[in-house]
C-alpha cells in the first residue's frame, strides 16, 4: 500500500535542538589551525548561531510539502519517496537516488528541468531521513536496489531509467542489474576507477593523475568513511546527541567535496543536517558504509557517466570500460560530488543527453 505522506515535524523537537544549540560545550582549538586538525571553530560557531536563531526549519518544511510525498512498505522497511509525473503522459520514469551526507534534497533542483521529460521518483534510502532507521543488517546497495525495482513495480513503470551520485550510484548500478529487463539505462555522476595491475591498457597523463588521486585515498582512508565501516553504532552516539557534531560531520564533508565555485548555500546544507538530526538517523545512514562491500557490482545495462572536475576523484573511461557498457561519456570543469545541487543545469541536461539516446516507442508505451 502506497499512502500519501506530509512533514510535520513536532514543535518539540524544534524546541529540544534550539536548547542543545544553546547550551554546545565547545573544543579549543589550536591559534592559526584552519583546517589542518578538522572543522574550523569559528566557522562551526557561525553555522551553529544562524541554526539556532536564523534559521527557520517550518519555512523550508512548508516548502518541501509542495513536492508529493509518499510512504510504503518494502521488505518489512519503511520507505519515504517523492513522486512528480510529468506533464508528458508518455515520459519515461526515472528513479533519482542520493547518497550520504546527503538525502533527496539533493535534488530539488533538477525536478523542474527533469519533470518536463521525466516520471521522477525520488526516495530516501532505508536509514536515511524520512525512511527512517533500518532494524536489521544487510542493507546493502543491492538491497536497497531491490527494494527500488519493488517501488517502481508498485508504481506501474515497466521500463525506467536510473541516476544517482556516491552510494546511488552504486544503488543506480546494482539496479540494472537486479532488474536488466526493467532499466532501459542507468546514469551516475560518481564512479570510482581503482587501479588495475597488469591491466595492459594504455592510460593519458590525465589519466594516470586521476589514478595517483585513487592511490592517495586508498592508502589514507578518511576518517569518517574508517569510522562509519568500522564503528557506525559508536560514532553514531555523538551524532545522534550533540545537533553541533552532526553538524560538523556533514558541514565538513560538504565543504571539503564541493567545487569552491558552486558552494552549497547554508540554507540548504542546513536543511540536510536538520533531516538527519530531526529523523535521528545518524546511525542507520552511517551503517551503510559497513553493510555496503567495496566491491564493483556488474551492470549489465547502458552506463551514461557525468565527471565532475572537483569530485572526490573523477572516473578513467579506459578502465571504466572493462566493467561497464558505456554510452555516454561527459566531462565538466565545474562541479563536485553534490553535482544536482552545485550545478543542476548541468547534471539535468546531461541526464537529459544519455537518456534521449535510450528511450524506444516501447519504452513510452511502458510510461503509467
Amino acid at each position: 500500500m502506497i499512502t500519501p505522506f506530509r512533514i510535520a515535524i513536532p514543535q518539540a523537537d524544534l524546541d529540544d535542538l534550539t536548547d542543545r544549540l544553546s547550551r554546545t560545550r565547545w573544543p579549543n582549538e589550536i591559534a592559526d589551525a584552519g583546517w589542518d586538525y578538522g572543522f574550523p571553530l569559528a566557522r562551526l560557531k557561525e553555522l551553529a548561531e544562524y541554526w539556532r536563531t536564523g534559521y527557520d526549519w517550518r519555512k523550508h518544511e512548508a516548502e518541501l510539502n509542495e513536492l508529493p510525498h509518499f510512504t510504503t512498505e518494502i521488505d518489512s522497511q519503511n520507505v519515504h519517496f517523492v513522486h512528480v509525473s510529468s506533464a508528458r503522459p508518455d515520459a519515461l520514469a526515472l528513479i533519482l537516488t542520493h547518497g550520504w551526507p546527503g538525502s533527496f534534497l539533493e535534488f530539488l533542483d533538477v525536478i523542474e528541468p527533469l519533470s518536463r521529460d521525466f516520471h521522477l521518483v525520488i526516495p530516501s534510502i532505508p536509514g536515511f531521513g524520512f525512511s527512517g532507521p533500518t532494524h536489521e543488517r544487510g542493507w546493502d546497495a543491492v538491497r536497497v536496489a531491490r527494494a527500488w525495482a519493488e517501488l517502481m513495480r508498485r508504481l506501474g513503470y515497466e521500463r525506467y531509467g536510473a541516476q544517482g551520485g556516491d552510494f546511488g550510484s552504486g544503488i543506480s548500478t546494482a539496479l540494472g542489474a537486479v532488474a536488466p529487463e526493467q532499466v532501459v539505462g542507468v546514469h551516475v555522476n560518481y564512479l570510482p576507477t581503482r587501479p588495475v595491475a597488469d591491466a595492459d591498457i594504455a592510460l593519458s597523463e590525465t589519466d594516470e593523475a586521476r589514478l595517483d588521486k585513487v592511490r592517495q585515498l586508498m592508502a589514507n582512508r578518511p576518517p569518517y568513511q574508517a569510522l562509519q565501516a568500522r564503528t557506525p553504532q559508536t560514532i553514531g552516539y555523538a551524532l545522534t546527541d550533540s545537533p553541533v557534531g552532526q553538524l560538523a560531520w556533514i558541514a565538513e564533508r560538504f565543504a571539503q567535496w564541493t567545487d569552491p565555485r558552486t558552494p552549497i548555500d547554508d540554507e540548504r546544507m542546513l536543511t540536510d543536517v536538520s533531516l538527519y538530526w530531526l529523523t535521528a538517523t545518524a546511525a542507520s545512514s552511517a551503517r551503510l558504509h559497513r553493510e555496503t562491500p567495496r566491491r564493483v557490482e556488474p551492470c549489465p545495462v547502458p552506463l551514461g557517466v557525468a565527471v565532475f572536475a572537483h569530485d572526490i576523484t573523477q572516473s578513467v573511461r579506459p578502465l571504466a570500460e572493462r566493467l561497464y557498457d558505456i554510452r555516454h561519456w561527459s566531462e565538466f570543469e565545474r562541479g563536485g560530488h553534490f553535482a544536482a545541487m552545485e550545478v543542476p543545469e548541468l547534471l539535468a541536461e546531461d541526464v537529459r543527453r544519455f537518456f534521449r539516446s535510450r528511450i524506444t516507442d516501447e519504452d513510452r508505451g511502458a510510461a503509467r
